[in-house]
């Protein structure tokens, strides 16, 4: 009796260098070059390349490269921010999505750590240099006179720093003009007719708080304010629940009937102390966020924000990287200004 077979299921074809090669209408030495970050490229090309290998699931061996004597490409970012916080900043995470966008479509990797301060860094950036742990890095949240300008250089280490070019020593820079986005901030709720404008700022040693703060103070200083105040805080949803509490305490005129915040977690935790000291929002008091992530829109009222798109932003910093990296384009340039959005959390004051 004979045993009927078993049908053997299909194998499906691997997809090859070939494959990508066809579809994206180039050679495959065109592909080898694209993957392997090699200038020789138009930026058209380079980007059909990627959408093709997205399209049929191909990735280039690692494998085989490293045996080729290539290395795996790997991006370092280190940031100086708790654990716990970090995890919290909607900021962070959009950038950092918005960077590993751009790491997928070159098959790199992000080598992520926290550190606890800048002088810590410049060791673990010297590291994973010396130790060819990353072919660049993406440096953020810079201090005037930081020691990490003058180690990169030392270094000959491809850097993109994140930062105002006032800030960042000469390195190629990418950056947002926060100072005219405070002027904007400042300009709309005094427009509503705000005469009293308060501010829940960032860690005051950091290079952009700095910026917003001077901007800040010229842009009430030029409205010839009534009150102004100004407040540092570590960008928690603790610390900025602090500030706002302690601004609304006062009496009647020594009280801000609007208030800008340096992140949208803060100005979260503000729109829950007002509605702890039975205030409302915006009858007694407006409130502005910065950054303007999901959060904002989720709560009630919504709050109105200074825009950005920050996904984008992160996807911009690593391209700018790669053209360090190769030596083909990487120059300091702004991203677009953050733009005023309102929402139900800003209105004339009632008094």
């Amino acid at each position: 009796m004979t045993t009927p077979s078993t049908p053997s299921t299909p194998q499906v074809p691997r997809v090859t260098i070939k494959d990508v090669a066809a579809r994206a209408g180039v050679s495959k030495g065109a592909v080898s070059l694209a993957f392997n970050h090699k200038p020789g490229l138009s930026d058209a090309t380079r980007d059909r390349i990627f959408a093709a290998a997205r399209e049929l699931g191909w990735a280039p061996n690692l494998t085989a490269r490293s045996l080729a004597g290539q290395r795996v490409d790997v991006v370092g970012l280190a940031i100086c921010r708790p654990a716990k916080l970090l995890g919290l900043e909607p900021f962070y995470m959009e950038f950092v999505s918005g960077v590993e966008s751009v790491l997928s479509e070159r098959s790199c990797s992000l080598l992520l750590r926290l550190v606890r301060n800048p002088e810590e860094e410049v060791g673990l950036q010297d590291a994973w240099w010396r130790g060819k742990q990353v072919g660049g890095s993406i440096l953020v949240d810079f201090r005037a006179d930081d020691p990490r300008v003058a180690a990169v250089r030392r270094l000959g280490m491809p850097v993109v720093a994140v930062g105002h070019p006032s800030l960042t020593g000469g390195l190629t820079s990418v950056w947002t003009d926060d100072a005219t986005a405070v002027t904007e901030a400042v300009r709309y709720l005094a427009a509503l007719g705000h005469r009293r404008i308060a501010r829940v700022g960032g860690a005051a040693a950091l290079g952009h708080t700095s910026i917003r703060t001077a901007a800040f103070d010229e842009a009430a200083g030029a409205l010839a304010l009534a009150g102004t105040w100004q407040v540092a805080t570590d960008f928690s949803g603790e610390a900025g629940a602090r500030a706002t509490r302690s601004l609304l305490s006062a009496s009647g005129g020594d009280r801000p009937t609007a208030i800008v915040y340096d992140n949208d977690i803060m100005a979260v935790a503000g729109l829950s102390v007002a509605a702890e000291m039975g205030l409302s929002v915006p009858g007694d008091v407006s409130l502005l966020a910065w950054d303007d992530s999901q959060l904002c829109r989720l709560t009630h009222p919504t709050l109105s924000a200074m825009s950005h798109d920050v996904h984008g932003f992160g996807a911009e910093v690593a391209r700018t990287l790669f053209g360090v990296i190769m030596g083909d384009g990487g120059e300091s340039h702004p991203v677009p200004t953050p733009v005023l959005t309102p929402r139900g959390s800003t209105a004339r004051p009632s008094r």
